[in-house]
């Protein structure tokens, strides 16, 4: 297996991370997963973009341009062969030695790069199953609209689901629901679908941006405002979404069931819709035999 180190392919076995690396240490850096279906990358521009700017809310500077990048991950799922996979790519913010809080003002620190890229194959029996869920409360910080590697309090939660033999825990400050561990989360009620507002308390995920979408262009009525658990538990219908997931129905929430415990109609609509977008942009998806 091929990683990517800064600008330079090499083997997963020989890839190292200096010790005083800020992203080792301080969880001081950014990331994204791309996602990839016959070997053409989904929204891959979108993730970009969305990498580019969580870099700029923590001045933190990229030290590849756009297209210098493409390249770079395009090299690396071609050393990989990926047909359907995800890409994972970082930058930290680097090297500072000796260790220290301060970000320093008087020399520039330069940035490290590393990804990787693996086979992934959908997983259509989960897209309609669906997975169950319980809700936590979310105490991470404030500025859930950066992509940030410091992950601490979403890694606690989703192992609590874990434990729980549960797919996700759905995350919510007081009564107001936010989103999930590794995912956004949405509702319908009376034909709507109702998520969380892109604000700073939740990320804005690009698989939730194409659901939007298409929703819209398709008549599904859409609303953009925070919800509560009251209103999660009286929902017809509960999904989460996110690259990897695409868009998964819940059954269940804390062991009581949503709706008829199914995948509801508007879910599956929404879904078929956002497989559309996947093959107009990559071409037909193989079916699962």
């Amino acid at each position: 297996m091929k990683v990517l180190v800064n600008n330079h392919l090499v083997e997963r076995d020989e890839a190292s991370v200096d010790v005083e690396d800020r992203g080792y240490q301080f969880g001081d850096g950014v990331y994204e997963v791309v996602r990839l279906y016959n070997g053409q990358f989904f929204t891959y521009d979108e993730h970009i973009e969305r990498l580019y700017a969580s870099a700029a809310k923590i001045d933190l500077v990229i030290p590849y341009t756009k297209e210098e990048l493409r390249k770079l991950i395009e090299s690396l799922v071609a050393a990989n062969n990926i047909h359907t996979g995800n890409v994972y790519l970082q930058v930290t913010r680097g090297v500072q030695n000796p260790r220290n809080h301060v970000i320093p003002d008087d020399f520039p620190l330069e940035g490290v790069l590393t990804a990787a890229a693996r086979e992934v194959p959908r997983n259509e029996k989960q897209f309609i199953e669906g997975g169950t869920a319980i809700t936590e409360e979310d105490v991470r910080w404030l500025r859930c609209d950066i992509k940030s590697l410091s992950l601490l309090g979403n890694i606690m939660a989703k192992n609590k689901a874990h434990q729980q033999n549960a797919l996700e825990a759905i995350l919510h400050r007081g009564e107001q629901v936010t989103e999930c561990s590794a995912s956004n989360v949405s509702i319908i009620k009376d034909g709507v679908l109702w998520t969380h507002a892109a604000d700073n308390l939740i990320l804005n995920g690009i698989t939730r941006q194409v659901i939007l979408d298409v929703a819209r262009k398709n008549g599904v009525p859409v609303r953009e405002a925070d919800f509560t658990l009251t209103d999660l538990r009286e929902a017809d219908e509960v999904f989460i979404s996110s690259t990897t997931i695409e868009i998964t129905p819940i059954t269940h929430i804390d062991g009581v069931q949503v709706g008829d415990g199914k995948r509801g109609p508007i879910t599956a609509q929404l879904h078929s819709y956002f497989v559309e977008e996947i093959v107009r942009s990559c071409g037909e998806l193989a079916v699962a035999k």
